[in-house]
Order: C-alpha cells, then sequence, then structure tokens
C-alpha cells in the first residue's frame, strides 16, 4: 500500500522510533480489545470495561495512554465522558495484528474462510468448506 512512498532518509529514525512506540503501545490486550471495541463507535467507560472484561480504573489508565498517543478522543455529555477512535489507523494495526495471530493459530484463518453460497471459494468438489 505504501511501498512506493519514499521516505526521507533523515526522518527514516523519527518514523521508525515513533513506529515501535505505537506498537508498544498497542502491544496490551486490554488496549487491542479497547480499540476493537471502538471500532463500531463511541462508548462511555463503564460500557468499555464491561465489553473488555476489566474493572473501570483499569480501563480509564489503559484510555488515558491512548488519548496520550493520539488513538482515542473523547467528547463529554454532562457528567459522562464518551470515547473514540480519532482516525483508522490504530485499527487497522490491530485488524491486521490479529489476521497474522489467526494465521499462527488457524489452519484456515477466519478472514480467508469461504462464505456459505461463495461460488469462487467452492472446490473442485463444487463445496465450500466452512467451520
Amino acid at each position: 500500500m505504501y511501498a512506493d512512498t519514499p521516505i526521507d532518509s533523515a526522518a527514516d529514525s523519527e518514523y521508525v522510533e515513533l513506529a515501535a512506540e505505537v506498537f508498544s503501545l498497542l502491544s496490551d490486550p486490554t488496549r487491542i480489545r479497547i480499540v476493537l471495541a471502538l471500532e463500531a463507535g463511541e462508548l462511555p467507560v463503564n460500557e468499555l470495561a464491561e465489553r473488555v472484561g476489566k474493572a473501570p480504573a483499569a480501563v480509564s489508565q489503559h484510555l488515558a495512554k491512548l488519548r496520550w498517543a493520539k488513538v482515542v478522543q473523547t467528547r463529554q455529555d454532562g457528567t459522562r465522558v464518551y470515547y473514540s477512535l480519532i482516525d483508522e489507523h490504530a485499527l487497522e494495526l490491530v485488524h491486521q495484528a490479529v489476521f497474522q495471530a489467526e494465521h499462527v493459530v488457524d489452519f484456515w484463518p477466519r478472514h480467508h474462510r469461504p462464505e456459505v453460497g461463495d461460488i469462487s471459494a467452492a472446490g473442485a468438489t463444487g463445496t465450500a468448506a466452512v467451520s
């Protein structure tokens, strides 16, 4: 996708260092779950905590780090604070990491499994294997 985009050699190390920080930030399972939960739209801390299976105080700590890294933003409505993704970039990274994990764990990763009735994915027998 960006293979043809030249990276200025003087700035190369700066971008590489920042990219490493992003990967470090997203290396926590709770933060990955938060990013995935926010894919559907903004949520308050308590609902995020419920969705990721962690205490609200712990989720707040993770959200503070994600805010610092400019991955999430807030919107206040009265006494409630709602969190949302700033853009799709962190979500794309998380999706790619999950896809890679599927390749490691599953013989046939979910994102490569044919849908029922998908003729193009049917095997030589004319039936598609679906799990």
